[in-house]
């Protein structure tokens, strides 16, 4: 957003919105037939301003004056519109589904027939593959760097802890099978909530193999993470071990010793102490998507949000020993405490994959409408509404990543200098120069504009630690 013109011909910058709007923001209570007027750069910024009063007045137990703000959003927002209108409609609906579930039974009222359609949400991801360059990224470089990994080794046993797109591990087996020493014993291990999904990533890759003439075999974990029991990942004596996590292990941050108070309709929301409103837009504008913490990640022990849950499983990973791990996370704070923290931090984020959507596919499309309905719609509601153990989106930023892992026995490896390469080759084929790609601590961190969104990172067991911080 740039900046806007007064009546007297001088501008204001998009960098203090509410200063801008202070001067026209009326009693939320109140019509006002100019607001259907406002130009689409200025709608957007009133839509920001009411979307953070609206949260902020939920903070702070102003359901009334939430409510009120809530319809004047209803008249701006809409999820066909253009980029901000959609953004804040599904945020005002987060905000929303928030403040109804401070009522328990009316709640569960209005949802009792509302049952998850995996499928859907399963098609949106495919598609959200299919759209973007951010997976394909994070799989060329995974693949690379397992290559790199196995250089000479016989069997070769990978385990995928969200297996439900096949194309990466095609690729990778079309790697071995061309490797001049001749392909491996390739076993992987998929692990995924869906027996069909599995079945079907299961019959592609079995398919792959046999064209090729690669001794191979698929070992089918049907589980949530969560519930993931160690041993049915069948971890063999003289095979060598990868391990890839793609968006998954953000979800174990959800400690299960969070219990969600209800002896208060109001105990949600009173985290957060207050909201400064103007702390959201740096002194570079709201267009560049960046939010004041976005380089804060604090790397001290003592602030890392973790769970008895994560930790153990990070110390199961570390006991099988793997020669590689690569994992792969939404680059961003969304598991702050405080209400307004995640919200401001998440409105970066999706307005950035709002924007990619925007530059991808027209407003009228199917597919644009389920990958922002079915996906992320879905992770906004469970970031701003959800507390507790229900609240799995818990996305932080890559530097809490390394002092967790390192804290799990973990050292951080390159990632594959091919990989890099192909990684760059395939940006430019997209014909943006909205995507980017940046070297962080040894690890990939993949970006539209200057807005960090996915991170890649590869790790191996650290048994012995030098000084010089090398590996032993």
């Amino acid at each position: 957003m740039g900046p806007m013109l007064q009546d007297d011909g001088s501008s204001v910058t998009s960098s203090s919105p509410l200063q801008f709007f202070s001067m026209m923001s009326p009693n939320l209570g109140s019509s006002y037939p100019w607001l259907r007027d406002l130009k689409p750069e200025e709608r957007g910024l009133y839509l920001i301003h009411l979307l953070l009063t609206c949260a902020n007045h939920v903070s702070n137990g102003s359901l009334d004056n939430a409510n009120l703000a809530l319809e004047q959003i209803s008249q701006l927002a809409a999820p066909d519109g253009d980029t901000m209108q959609r953004i804040v409609a599904y945020f005002a609906e987060s905000v929303a589904e928030r403040i109804l579930k401070s009522w328990p039974g009316l709640y569960k009222a209005l949802h009792f027939n509302r049952m998850p359609v995996i499928s859907e949400e399963f098609l949106a991801r495919k598609l959200f593959f299919e759209l973007f360059p951010f997976l394909k990224l994070a799989f060329l470089v995974t693949n690379k760097s397992i290559i790199d990994a196995m250089e000479g080794e016989k069997m070769v046993h990978i385990i995928d802890l969200n297996a439900s797109e096949p194309a990466q591990w095609i690729a990778l087996i079309q790697d071995l099978s061309a490797r001049p020493e001749g392909p491996p014993h390739l076993r992987i291990t998929g692990v995924h909530q869906q027996k069909e999904v599995l079945e079907q990533v299961a019959h592609r890759l079995t398919e792959e193999a046999e064209k090729l003439d690669l001794p191979f075999q698929f070992n089918p974990v049907v589980c949530k993470l969560e519930n993931l029991d160690i041993e049915k990942l069948r971890v063999k004596t003289g095979e060598a071990l990868a391990i890839t996590s793609v968006l998954q292990l953000h979800t174990l941050l959800a400690s299960e010793d969070e219990v969600l108070r209800k002896s208060s309709p109001l105990a949600l929301v009173k985290q957060a102490n207050g909201a400064n409103l103007q702390g959201l837009f740096n002194k570079e504008g709201a267009n560049n998507r960046r939010s004041p913490s976005n380089d804060s990640a604090s790397s001290s022990p003592s602030s890392l949000n973790t769970s008895a849950k994560m930790e153990g499983f990070l110390s199961a990973l570390w006991g099988l020993s793997p020669k590689i791990m690569v994992i792969t996370e939404q680059d961003s704070n969304h598991n702050g405490a405080g209400l307004m923290e995640r919200l401001s931090e998440a409105m970066y984020f999706y307005a950035a994959l709002f924007d990619c959507l925007e530059f991808t596919l027209p407003r009228t499309s199917v597919e644009r409408r389920k990958v922002e309905m079915l996906l992320l719609g879905k992770e906004i509601k469970n970031i701003i509404a959800c507390e507790g153990g229900e609240r799995i989106e818990r996305h932080e930023k890559l530097g809490k990543w390394i002092k967790r892992l390192e804290m799990a026995g973990f050292g951080s490896i390159p990632l594959s200098y091919i990989g890099m390469i192909q990684a760059r080759r395939l940006l430019q084929s997209y014909g943006c120069d909205g995507y980017r790609i940046k070297e962080e601590n040894g690890c990939v961190v993949i970006c539209w504009q200057d807005r960090s969104l996915f991170s890649v990172s590869a790790w191996r067991c650290r048994r012995f630690v030098l000084e010089n911080g090398l590996l032993g």
